[in-house]
């Protein structure tokens, strides 16, 4: 990994975005520490250092369990029912639960936000630079799973062709009883949950064609994924999120799956302001009563400014 950009302005952040990053979907990630500071790319449950003393087998088996747990809880909170795994974690992360899913964006706005909201202190009490973290690596993306395999059409000769035997031709299409998609079985005790759907398999090998096959577990992925998270709620929707599902949750990412653009902390309350104008501040990302309380703390009490 390398720091090629050091940001000292708002305009020149946007500027380096715009034009020197490839015209590609990007994700990002802020943080008001830098990598190089302690405060690794990692997912959440990676944070926790007594988790690397206990086997593979038994932090899957723990992860698993604790997702079982949150989910059998689930009913009297949410009015959506997660349809899988994924859904599932997506929620628990959302609600502070330590997963193996990393937070990122595909609002480079939004990333800054979180890059300088708040400027962090050394042991010192100096200010520390934060930084902008952009993916470089391209992950399979979780969509990319759901593509059913198309069938092979081969082509006949006009003259063979036959006319329909059957007195109806919506049954060839699987109108009727017989059709009738299998239903949601809902959440059980079971720790994982299991939906169905024709899928495309991590490992782009195995494609299910007629047979339904099970959404790949997030515990089972052998690569990183993106997922593209349902919007459970607002704040999710107005951050543009997405989530990175780690296979090795304990571990940071590597140096070259991503670079890192450092924002001088002298720079911090200027942008702060910008965005605040920008409309990509607290009570837009976080469109509830906590924001709403975070941004008059901000008007009000930071910048002694107005409501």
């Amino acid at each position: 990994m390398s720091t090629p950009f050091i940001i000292e302005s708002f305009e020149e952040y946007l500027s380096t975005i715009r034009n020197e990053l490839p015209k590609a979907r990007i994700y990002f990630r802020g943080q008001n520490k830098l990598v190089n500071a302690g405060y690794l790319l990692k997912s959440s449950i990676g944070r926790y250092k007594k988790l690397k003393s206990i086997s593979l087998f038994q932090r899957d088996q723990m992860e698993r369990e604790v997702l079982g747990v949150f989910t059998n809880h689930l009913l009297t909170y949410v009015h959506h029912l997660p349809r899988n795994d994924w859904e599932a974690l997506a929620i628990a992360q959302h609600h502070g639960l330590p997963t193996r899913f990393m937070d990122w964006t595909t609002n480079p706005l939004v990333a800054l936000y979180f890059a300088v909201r708040e400027t962090k202190l050394d042991d010192d009490d100096r200010p520390l630079d934060s930084a902008v973290y952009v993916l470089t690596s391209e992950p399979v993306r979780f969509s990319d799973f759901g593509r059913p395999a198309e069938d092979v059409i081969t082509p006949v000769p006009d003259s063979e062709t036959a006319p329909a035997s059957t007195p109806s031709a919506y049954e060839d299409f699987g109108f009727g009883d017989d059709a009738t998609p299998e239903t949601d079985p809902g959440i059980g005790t079971s720790p994982a949950i299991h939906a169905k759907a024709t899928v495309l398999v991590p490992d782009h090998k195995k494609i299910a064609t007629n047979e339904e096959a099970s959404v790949v577990s997030p515990f089972e992925i052998s690569e990183n994924v993106i997922y593209d998270p349902p919007h459970v709620s607002p704040r999710i929707r107005s951050q543009d999120g997405v989530l990175l599902a780690c296979h090795q949750p304990m571990l940071p990412l590597e140096e070259k799956d991503y670079l890192e653009i450092v924002i001088k902390h002298e720079a911090h309350d200027d942008i702060r302001r910008r965005l605040d104008q920008y409309g990509v501040f607290d009570k837009q990302l976080f469109p509830d009563l906590d924001g709403i309380a975070k941004w008059l703390k901000y008007r009000v009490f930071e910048i002694d400014g107005t409501c």
